[in-house]
């Protein structure tokens, strides 16, 4: 059936990747760019509109809609936690409630791993979540509010995807960063090299989406993430073989490189911009642990490995 997606922060990573795909699906008649953010993605389907999930939604939609939730504060750290618990919950109430006024019977929620917390211990779905930091904290309540507007009609299909650390084409973000590091010849290894990192690309994100979607149950939860424990040595290995980076080979104590960090934030005060600091030291150095149960039991496979997703990156537009 003919359908309009609405895609709450589709000017952002996933939603552009999403709406470009959609765009090729005959079943989309129209797409719609919710954002405050002006999208990176033109087509004739495509329209934008201006939006702050943090207040009430008025977007005219006709006919059957799909909604897909990606809104979301999610850098960390970066910001206060108040800030991530304003735009996270207070964005999953007013989506919901635009959902229970457009009619809307099909909702995809992104969430995050972060629900888990940092885990040297492998998790899966079925782990109880434990998170330790604002944004974790505040993701899991958004799921719970995505989840009692499911409940309220047996008809309603909730999709609530929890990626691990997704890269790809306009990421901005970890893998992008590593990137320059290597090409640079600058990356070393923070305390050890074995620290496992849960990863997925995103240009299989949408099929996934909706190959979970197609078991058309109530509720369904997922992690995207690879099957395979992939360390920081692996993922550098990875770049080694895709782009031919110099392997790095130096290991910096612990004590070393979080004086160092310290050292950063102090000049971080007194005015030099910088993203070093303790907190992102510690994300380097803790393992993200969690495999994706739910993918592998219902069959699903990656099309694009990690070596060969990131060569694809790199011929596209070196890694931006």
């Amino acid at each position: 059936m003919s359908h309009t997606a609405v895609i709450f922060g589709g000017s952002g990573f996933f939603g552009t990747h999403l709406a470009r795909q959609l765009a090729e699906d005959p079943a989309v008649e129209r797409i719609v760019l919710a954002d405050m953010r002006e999208p990176r993605f033109a087509h004739a389907k495509v329209d934008f509109v201006h939006c702050d999930v943090r207040g009430p939604i008025d977007i005219a939609v006709a006919g059957e809609v799909v909604i897909y939730n990606f809104a979301a504060v999610h850098t960390t750290p970066g910001h206060e936690d108040w800030e991530y618990y304003w735009t996270n919950v207070r964005g999953a109430i007013e989506v919901c409630r635009f959902a229970d006024r457009v009619g809307t019977t099909r909702l995809f929620f992104t969430s995050t791993m972060g629900i888990y917390g940092p885990q040297e211990d492998r998790v899966d779905e079925d782990t109880p979540p434990l998170p330790v930091t604002a944004y974790g904290k505040s993701k899991l309540l958004a799921e719970k509010i995505h989840e009692d507007w499911q409940a309220r009609d047996p008809q309603r299909r909730l999709v609530v995807m929890r990626p691990a650390v997704t890269f790809g084409e306009g990421e901005r973000g970890n893998f992008e960063r590593l990137a320059g590091l290597l090409r640079k010849g600058r990356f070393v290894y923070p305390v050890r090299k074995d620290t496992i990192k849960a990863c997925a690309p995103v240009e299989e994100m949408p099929r996934c989406l909706a190959y979970m979607a197609s078991f058309d149950e109530p509720v369904i939860r997922f992690i995207f993430a690879y099957p395979e424990r992939t360390t920081t040595e692996d993922i550098n290995k990875a770049f080694h073989d895709a782009a031919g980076y110099r392997l790095p080979g130096i290991v910096v104590p612990g004590w070393l490189i979080y004086t160092a960090a310290f050292g950063f934030e102090i000049l971080g005060r007194l005015g030099l911009r910088t993203s070093i600091n303790r907190a992102r030291v510690r994300k380097l150095v803790q393992s993200t642990n969690i495999y994706p149960k739910e993918l592998v039991e219902r069959q699903w496979r990656f099309e694009l490995p990690l070596t060969e997703a990131l060569r694809r990156w790199n011929e596209t537009n070196g890694f931006r």
